[in-house]
C-alpha cells in the first residue's frame, strides 16, 4: 500500500469541540485543518496547526463555502470570483499561523458541498484551482470527476483521495450528509483495501467503482473515527 491517511479536523469552535484531534492525529499524514467558513477560529487554527507539527503531519487547508450554520454542507450560488476571494482569504488566514510555526503550506483541500458542486460546475472547480495556483500547493481531491480535468488543464497538481466513512453512489461520488454516521473499523479497512490494492471501492449498490487512491480520508467527526484511523494505520505500517 503506497498510500497514507489524511483527516478533516480543526473543526471545533469557540468552546465546541468536534472531533479528538488530540487522539486521532498519531495515525495521519495530512491534516485538512478548517479556515473559519464552516468551522474552527483563529485559537483552534493555531492549535490544530501546532498539534500536527508536535506529531510531524503536513497541514493543509480545508476551505469552505461561507457557511457555518449548516458546517459547509449546503451548496451556496457564489459569483465564481467572489468564490475565489472566499478561497483566498481561508486559505491564507491558516497560512499565517503555519508561517508561525516555521510549517508549510501541503494543499488545499475543499470541503463539504464546495467539493460536491465542483464535481460537476467547471467555474466553481475552477475557483479552487486558481487558489491552489495562488499558493503554490495541489489540490486533494477525487479521481473521475470534474476535479481532474480541470486542475489538469490549470496544471495544478493533485492528491487523489478515497473515502472509507462515507457512502459511494455508482457514479464514484461520495453520498453527502449532513451528519456522519459511525462505520466499523472492518469494514473501513475493507474499502481502504480495495481502494489501496486494486484501485476500486464498493458502492452503496454493491457495484466495485474505479478510483486513484493516493491517500485515505478519516473524518475525525465520524462517531468511532480514532478507531478507524488506527486501525487503517496499523495496516499500512
Amino acid at each position: 500500500m503506497n498510500v497514507d491517511i489524511n483527516c478533516d479536523m480543526g473543526e471545533a469552535y469557540s468552546i465546541y469541540t468536534c472531533g479528538d484531534d488530540a487522539a486521532i492525529m498519531p495515525y495521519v499524514s495530512q491534516a485538512n485543518v478548517a479556515c473559519g467558513y464552516h468551522a474552527s477560529d483563529p485559537s483552534v487554527m493555531q492549535a490544530t496547526v501546532r498539534l500536527a507539527q508536535q506529531h510531524g503531519v503536513a497541514v493543509g487547508t480545508h476551505p469552505s463555502y461561507p457557511d457555518r450554520q449548516g458546517f459547509g454542507r449546503r451548496a451556496m450560488k457564489l459569483d465564481p470570483d467572489e468564490l475565489l476571494d472566499c478561497l483566498v482569504y481561508q486559505v491564507g488566514a491558516l497560512k499565517g499561523f503555519l508561517d508561525a510555526e516555521g510549517m508549510v503550506l501541503n494543499h488545499v483541500k475543499p470541503h463539504g458541498a464546495l467539493n460536491v458542486v465542483a464535481w460537476d460546475d467547471e467555474p466553481t472547480c475552477r475557483a479552487i484551482g486558481l487558489c491552489a495556483q495562488t499558493f503554490g500547493v495541489p489540490v486533494m481531491a477525487m479521481s473521475g470527476t470534474g476535479h481532474e480535468k480541470t486542475y489538469s488543464d490549470l496544471g495544478v497538481p493533485m492528491i487523489f483521495e478515497t473515502y472509507v466513512d462515507l457512502d459511494y453512489n455508482d457514479a464514484g461520488q461520495v453520498v453527502i450528509t449532513r451528519e456522519h454516521t459511525a462505520v466499523a473499523p472492518e469494514a473501513a479497512l475493507a474499502q481502504a483495501w480495495r481502494a489501496a490494492n486494486d484501485g476500486t471501492v464498493k458502492a452503496l449498490s454493491g457495484k466495485l467503482v474505479a478510483v486513484k487512491c493516493q491517500s485515505i480520508c478519516v473524518h475525525s467527526d465520524t462517531p468511532g473515527a480514532v478507531g478507524v484511523a488506527e486501525a487503517i494505520h496499523a495496516e499500512l505500517a
